[in-house]
């Protein structure tokens, strides 16, 4: 029996997450957002087309108010990143973060943008599909018994080489300096991860398929395979694993409605995440719409008398 449910967990702490905290809790709901603002494309930008902003704003300060907003109303922040998502046969959705802790919801709102980082280094781009990829859920099966790097610092990095144990021969990750919590650090001391930390990656080496990896340090790591995870988990992988769907024509963002439904009922998706343009504007516009329909779907399930 689970104890506490949360109405509405909203994954991104951008734009169009924190409108939909601010529109879902003034509807009566829990809310809980996770995410770190610094993971928000405009957290670097300057805004200056932006309906109310006069002359030049940076996203930084308009993204310290707007959480200071949400959390006014009364919704509950983790900056924390996520690492996977669930559902229950009730229609219930468990959402798992990088300290150990597991959330229960009645309704998700996606809001993580869609941007994969990439280590932008010789045979990268030529090698994707053919040993580099930036899905270790979606590929990992593909490297059993296999030699295999994953590159990054945080939470996702480290995750992803976790899970790969479970299928590679060996896992290597690389990183400059690790940036995660202490639980999934004693995990990752105690996992067989060979960890190269202090250095970064120069080339991935290969010609038809990935064979190698090239570090700053000089040294070179033989491997099949090399997982990117730059940041934190993926919003696409993330909105996949559960079997969310995408645009039909490029597979590069969440299909929603007027109401931003996905398919899967009582998850939502705002923001860059549900398609172009990518501003600011169409983000909140969406996250005021997200955060609404989830909170009244939310209280509708609260109220019928099969309700969890």
């Amino acid at each position: 029996m689970v104890e506490q449910i949360t109405d509405v967990v909203i994954i991104g702490a951008g734009p169009a997450g924190l409108q939909a905290a601010v529109h879902a809790v003034r509807k009566k709901a829990s809310v809980l957002v996770l995410g770190r603002l610094e993971n928000s494309s405009i957290y670097q930008a300057h805004v200056e087309n932006y309906l109310c902003v006069d002359g030049v704003t940076g996203g930084a300060d308009l993204l310290r108010i707007a959480l200071a907003q949400a959390t006014r109303f009364g919704a509950e922040v983790w900056p924390e990143d996520v690492l996977h998502l669930g559902q229950e046969e009730g229609g219930l959705f468990t959402i798992k973060v990088e300290s150990g802790r597991q959330v229960t919801a009645r309704t998700l709102i996606l809001a993580t943008g869609t941007s994969r980082k990439k280590l932008k280094v010789p045979g990268e781009k030529d090698l994707l599909g053919r040993g580099v990829s930036y899905c270790v859920d979606c590929d990992a099966n593909f490297y059993r018994n296999a030699r295999v790097a994953v590159v990054g610092n945080e939470s996702a990095a480290v995750d992803g080489a976790l899970t790969l144990t479970k299928y590679a021969t060996a896992v290597h990750l690389v990183c400059k300096e690790l940036a995660v919590t202490k639980e999934l650090g004693k995990k990752l001391a105690a996992s067989s991860v060979v960890v190269h930390k202090g250095v970064w990656v120069k080339e991935i080496a290969g010609e038809k398929a990935v064979s190698g990896l090239v570090l700053d340090s000089g040294e070179t790591i033989a491997v099949d395979g090399v997982f990117v995870e730059l940041g934190a988990k993926g919003a696409m992988e993330l909105a996949t694993s559960i079997g969310v769907l995408l645009d039909t024509e490029t597979f590069s963002f969440i299909e929603t409605n007027k109401k931003q439904e996905t398919n899967i009922p009582g998850i939502y998706a705002a923001g860059d995440i549900a398609g172009p343009p990518w501003q600011m504007a169409k983000a909140v516009g969406e996250g005021c719409v997200a955060g609404w329909e989830a909170a009244n779907h939310a209280n509708q399930l609260k109220r019928a008398p099969e309700s969890v």
